[in-house]
């Protein structure tokens, strides 16, 4: 079981540039209705944290502990961790706030929290950082992990409770989602117990039955980029890329942290200034790996558009 401690990030989470923002409201999310009242109160316990709106979150902390939880859209087990915690927060009756952080779209919290990879969850105890875990976990873990943060609030007084208005009708009827395919499931077991390599063997089976399988090509490169990211250490990485700016494994390893960390432009930007650099019968495997990556983040993406013209570019 994760042991949630206060010091752990001592020094790791830097939120002062989000202090002392004007409080705009934060927007709800998922089923739950208006997310700020007037006079700072909440109609839900599930909101949208924004690098403007954070402020107001971490003065609500200082009432209830609020979790954190740092995504993305193309972040596969992020999909699958964030109803969990939605689920056990909701339970709770408004004991613990979560602030939903999409950290594509806020880059200044996704770099005060430092995210390396995603998902990751961190709450917040009087405005303070507390970790809780990284990755997909399962549901008794995050239980356990959410037991530890209400009792670490109690010994810091933050014992309070948020004042949830009245929540729109059919706010409680969560539509039933259609059952994964096997092989999906399997890999999404997999992942919670964090076994990627299992995982990867579950998804290439998946597409060696339908190769046009689009969520397990998207899964399949999701997973083998957290088996990478995995085993390395972020200041070990940089220093290895800073002293071999030719070396392709170096500059690889730091663009799948940058990537895993929501750091898309500056992960495409990497590879495609290597890419530029290297003799032309040196590129295929840079080319492959953007390739790779531009399919995690989606053919439609702004960001993938601009690196595939420059990719062309440097091609032709």
């Amino acid at each position: 079981m994760t042991d949630i401690s206060p010091a752990a990030l001592r020094g790791a989470v830097d939120l002062s540039s989000l202090r002392n923002r004007p409080a705009a409201p934060a927007q709800a999310t998922g089923s739950g209705g208006a997310a700020a009242a007037a006079g700072g109160g909440v109609t839900d316990v599930v909101v949208d944290a924004t690098d403007e709106s954070f402020g107001q979150i971490l003065e609500l902390s200082r009432t209830v502990p609020v979790v954190v939880d740092l995504w993305a859209e193309w972040c596969g087990p992020c999909k699958q961790l964030s109803p969990i915690i939605e689920k056990v927060t909701r339970e709770l009756g408004g004991k613990v706030l979560l602030a939903k952080v999409d950290v594509d779209a806020n880059p200044q919290l996704a770099q005060g929290f430092r995210a390396q990879s995603i998902p990751m969850v961190v709450a917040l105890i009087a405005g303070q950082p507390v970790p809780m875990f990284t990755g997909a976990v399962p549901e008794q873990q995050v239980r356990e992990v959410f037991a530890q943060l209400l009792q670490l609030a109690a010994q810091n007084g933050v014992t309070g409770s948020l004042d949830i208005g009245e929540a729109p009708a059919g706010a409680d009827e969560t539509p039933e989602e259609p059952p994964l395919p096997p092989l999906h499931a399997e890999a999404f077991a997999a992942i919670e117990l964090g076994d990627y390599a299992a995982a990867i063997v579950a998804y290439e089976k998946a597409l060696a039955e339908n190769p046009r399988d689009e969520d397990a090509i998207a899964g399949l490169g999701q997973v083998r980029l957290l088996d990478r990211v995995q085993k390395l250490d972020l200041q070990d990485a940089r220093a290895a890329a800073a002293a071999g700016p030719l070396d392709v494994k170096a500059q690889f390893d730091v663009a799948d942290l940058d990537l895993a960390g929501g750091h898309v432009d500056d992960a495409f930007g990497r590879l495609l200034d290597l890419f530029a650099q290297l003799p032309s019968d040196q590129r295929t495997p840079v080319r492959e790996r953007l390739v790779e990556l531009f399919g995690l983040i989606g053919a439609a993406d702004p960001r993938v558009i601009s690196a595939r013209n420059r990719l062309s570019s440097l091609l032709f």
